[in-house]
């Protein structure tokens, strides 16, 4: 297992050899660093603590600054974790840049949703709307409840409430290319957030 912290750059697309266009997300993946090691020993599982986006000293705490100082470097925006990686090919400090992947290999990305604040059933679960005309008085709501005994709501009933801001991993996308001068991934699809979004790429788990 391998992975990497990037940022969400948009769209674009690339031509194959064959002349067929690709729709691909450009990822700037990296350059993270690695903040720390967990071991079975000490944390009870193996996983690499990356960090990503430099964040200024005066909007961090001070055990955050102190734990990036051990890695002499800045304190990190966005930190996460990979596991099922082997620990002895890492070092506290370490860089890592967008060629720890090649092209053609697969990978899981994960970020958060584009969040569309409070919406309705027809938007949030695709249902359908009541006629139209003026005499129905019933245009686009949820619908029955149903017999609801002692005030409870069916767990699971598909009301309005937030869409939306989710975690949401895609896997299984190809990797196209890789710039290691640029730092960027382009993989094929799209992934999850709006532009400049952060996410999280390391090697897919099921192929």
């Amino acid at each position: 297992m391998k992975g990497i912290l990037g940022k969400k750059i948009g769209m674009t697309q690339v031509f194959t050899a064959e002349g067929n266009v690709v729709p691909v997300t450009v990822i700037e993946a990296g350059p993270n660093v690695v903040l720390q090691k967990k071991d079975q020993e000490n944390d009870g599982y193996e996983a690499v603590q990356l960090g990503f986006v430099d964040k200024k000293e005066k909007n961090s705490t001070k055990p955050a600054q102190g734990h990036a100082k051990k890695a002499n470097t800045a304190p990190k925006r966005y930190i996460r974790e990979i596991r099922g990686i082997n620990l002895g090919e890492y070092e506290v400090g370490q860089v890592i840049k967008a060629d720890v992947f090649t092209a053609g290999e697969f990978v899981d990305v994960t970020g958060v949703s584009k969040g569309k604040g409070f919406q309705g059933v027809i938007k949030r679960w695709g249902q359908s709307t009541g006629p139209m005309s003026h005499g129905s008085r019933y245009h686009r709501g949820p619908g029955s409840m149903g017999s609801i005994q002692a005030n409870r709501v069916p767990k699971g009933k598909r009301l309005p409430g937030h869409m939306g801001s989710e975690t949401i991993t895609i896997q299984n996308l190809e990797v196209v290319r890789v710039d290691a001068e640029r730092n960027v991934i382009l993989v094929k699809g799209s992934i999850p957030g709006p532009k400049n979004a952060l996410v999280k790429v390391k090697l897919t788990v099921k192929k």
